[in-house]
């Protein structure tokens, strides 16, 4: 017969076990509650890990030792760059989508008029009218997409005040980080120390810092590359059709911020700036399209590998699994922020094999003492 086993836990035991499991969610929870203000530090550390390459260059040029002016000049530099994006882009993007609004009832009957074929089509299959129909679905849609976007200027207008908020926060930290990061460090670092595993765990942290600072400011000339090159080549459209050749700056901005996006974000861009065109000149906005499929070819066979080099030698899968994973968790922001992670990732995972290296190493160093010890007690 099979005995039966009793386990007994003693309260201390019961009740710590508990209280291990109370503590960790009430740490989620406020990991949770706290996600936003995290999410605010993270952006801003991204930020100045961003700029720290511009700081560097700057304080090689401008003499004398302190650091503080190239701070401010990088810095200013940065964020004028994005106000300008933000006053000059959107307002555009907000006029072109009102001009095709005003001009969508006359797109319509022209394309109803170009398109008689659909009623002798839908009449052949047995559907009278196929083309009425049709249009009569597109009307109704544009209608209420039009109504919608009047419906929600209000929630709008309140989003835009809480993204600026985070935004002003988010500057003011890079600031702070740029500034005093360095010291805090130092101070940090002093605290431990000065062993083998202190200064191993500090390079690692370096090169993960440097990593980020690395691909951001490769990242970044690729894209002012795109934006250049997009604005010569919507100002030549824009001149060919008619258009206002102020158009051409705008849009270059608008690729060059989305081809910061890693793999698709320079395709999304051109397509964008394809769609503004196209709600002026038909033509215009196909033209532009076929630049956008020639110059993407250009760019990842000849810019790309020669601005970024090597780059980060990450797969394409895992490339392609980062961002994916960054979209879905944070949207465009994650997007941009994901290739760095899995390139710090790559770090960890690096350092990690070299010190599983070192201790196999040292075990078999150790086993080969005691023999070492035999042999000169027998030579002895």
């Amino acid at each position: 017969m099979s005995k039966a086993y009793k386990v007994t836990v003693d309260t201390k035991t019961f009740i710590r076990f508990w209280l291990v499991i109370l503590g960790f969610a009430l740490a989620g929870l406020l990991l949770l509650q706290a996600s936003t203000g995290l999410l605010i530090i993270g952006a801003a550390l991204f930020f100045a890990l961003a700029i720290s390459p511009l700081v560097k260059k700057l304080a090689k040029l401008i003499p004398g030792n302190g650091i503080k002016l190239p701070i401010a000049i990088a810095y200013f530099l940065v964020v004028g760059f994005l106000s300008a994006f933000l006053i000059i882009v959107i307002p555009t993007v907000i006029n072109e989508t009102v001009h095709f609004a005003k001009n969508l009832p006359a797109t319509i009957d022209s394309v109803s008029k170009s398109f008689t074929w659909l009623d002798d089509f839908g009449a052949s299959i047995g559907i009278r009218n196929l083309g009425d129909q049709i249009l009569n679905y597109i009307q109704n849609l544009s209608t209420s997409i039009v109504n919608d976007l009047g419906s929600n200027v209000a929630t709008s207008i309140g989003a835009v005040g809480s993204f600026l908020a985070a935004a002003i926060l988010t500057l003011v930290l890079a600031l702070f980080m740029l500034t005093e990061g360095p010291s805090i460090m130092d101070k940090f670092w002093s605290n431990f120390k000065g062993g083998a595993k202190t200064e191993r765990t500090r390079n690692v942290v370096d090169r993960m810092a440097n990593v980020v600072s690395k691909y951001v400011s490769n990242a970044l000339t690729v894209a002012l590359i795109n934006a250049c090159s997009t604005s010569i080549a919507a100002l030549i459209i824009c001149l060919c059709f008619g258009l206002d050749p102020g158009l051409a700056l705008p849009f270059g901005l608008i690729t060059g911020v989305f081809s910061l996006i890693p793999m698709f974000g320079s395709f999304i861009g051109g397509l964008i700036v394809s769609i503004l065109l196209a709600f002026n000149v038909w033509g215009a906005g196909l033209i532009f399209i076929i630049y956008t499929i020639i110059y993407l070819q250009i760019e990842s066979n000849l810019i790309s590998p020669k601005v970024q080099g090597k780059g980060l030698q990450l797969p394409a899968l895992a490339v392609l699994s980062a961002v994916t994973i960054g979209v879905y968790m944070f949207g465009i922001i994650g997007a941009i922020i994901s290739i760095p992670i899995a390139g710090c990732i790559k770090v960890l995972i690096e350092e990690y094999g070299k010190s599983l290296d070192l201790e196999d190493s040292k075990d078999k160093k150790a086993e080969h003492k005691p023999e070492e010890k035999k042999l000169i007690a027998g030579k002895a």
